[in-house]
C-alpha cells in the first residue's frame, strides 16, 4: 500500500503536465521494463545482475529517444515501424542458444504499449482524460481482483500459470473496473455512459490476460519477480503487466472506430 501511494502520483502528475514530462517518464519506465525483461529471460534472481540486460536497456533508450523526437506528431506507421524494428534488433542480437524469440516478443511487449501510450496522449482522440481513465481502470482491476481473491478464494483461474489467481478475483476485478468506468462516465459526461462501463469491464479481462502472460514468462524461466525495485510489487513489469495489454487494445479500438473511446455514442 505504501509503495502504491508513493508511486501513483508520478504518472498522474506527468499526465497532467503532459509534453516532455510524460514522454520522459514513459521513456524511463520503458527502459526499466526492458532491463527487467532481459533479466527475466536469463532466469536471473532479483539479487543478481543479468549479462545482456544492458543491451535491452540501450535498446529501450534508443527507441524512447525516437519516440521523443516524434512525440509532437506521431503517425500510426511510426508506432508499427519502431516496434517492428525493436523486435528484429532484439532477435538479431541474440547469441546462439539464446532466447531469441522470447527476447524479441518481450521487446515488442514493452515498446509497443509505450509508443501507443504516447500516441494516445498526443492524438486528438486521446488526451489527459483518456489516460487517467486507463490508469483508473487498470488500478481498479488490480485492487478488486486482489481484494476478492483474498477474501472469497475459490476455484483457481489458471493454476499452471498463477496459482494465486481465482475466478472470484477475476469477477472482483471486472466489477471494480466497471465501477471505475461508471465514475469516469459521470465525471466526464460521456455520450454513452453504459457503453463506457461495459468497455471498462471488458478491459479488466484484457488486463488479467496481460498479468497471466507475464506469469507464463516467469514460469518459463523460473523467476518469481521481474526485479525487486518496488517493495511489495516486485518489479515495474510486475506492476504494469495489465496496463501493457490494455493500452494497445485501446489504441486499436481508437484506430478502428476513428474516434476516442470516450466519445463513443
Amino acid at each position: 500500500m505504501i509503495s502504491a501511494l508513493v508511486l501513483a502520483p508520478l504518472p498522474l502528475l506527468a499526465i497532467w503536465l503532459g509534453g516532455p514530462w510524460l514522454v520522459l517518464l514513459t521513456a524511463l519506465v520503458g527502459a526499466v521494463m526492458a532491463w527487467e525483461w532481459g533479466r527475466l529471460c536469463r532466469g536471473v534472481s532479483r539479487r543478481r545482475f543479468a549479462p545482456g540486460a544492458v543491451e535491452a536497456l540501450v535498446l529501450a533508450v534508443v527507441l524512447a529517444a525516437i519516440a521523443v523526437a516524434a512525440a509532437a506528431a506521431m503517425p500510426t506507421a511510426f508506432i508499427v515501424a519502431a516496434a517492428g524494428a525493436g523486435l528484429v534488433y532484439a532477435a538479431a542480437r541474440q547469441r546462439p542458444g539464446g532466447q531469441a524469440l522470447w527476447t524479441a516478443l518481450g521487446t515488442l511487449w514493452v515498446t509497443l504499449p509505450c509508443l501507443c501510450f504516447l500516441w494516445l496522449a498526443q492524438s486528438q482522440a486521446g488526451g489527459r482524460a483518456l489516460l487517467i481513465w486507463l490508469l483508473a481502470v487498470v488500478w481498479a482491476t488490480d485492487i478488486g481482483a486482489y481484494a476478492a481473491g483474498r477474501s472469497i478464494g475459490g476455484p483457481r483461474l489458471a493454476p499452471r500459470l498463477s496459482p494465486r489467481k481465482t475466478w472470484a478475483g477475476l469477477a472482483g476485478g471486472v466489477l471494480s473496473a466497471a465501477l471505475a468506468g461508471g465514475a469516469a462516465a459521470l465525471l466526464l459526461a460521456v455520450p454513452a455512459p453504459l457503453l463506457l462501463v461495459a468497455l471498462s469491464a471488458g478491459l479488466a479481462i484484457v488486463a488479467q490476460l496481460g498479468d497471466l502472460a507475464e506469469s507464463l514468462a516467469k514460469r518459463r524461466f523460473g523467476v518469481k519477480d521481474s526485479s525487486g525495485l518496488i517493495p511489495g510489487h516486485g518489479g515495474v513489469l510486475d506492476r504494469l503487466d495489465g496496463l501493457l495489454a490494455v493500452v494497445p487494445a485501446v489504441a486499436l479500438l481508437t484506430l478502428a472506430s476513428g474516434r476516442g473511446v470516450l466519445a463513443w455514442h
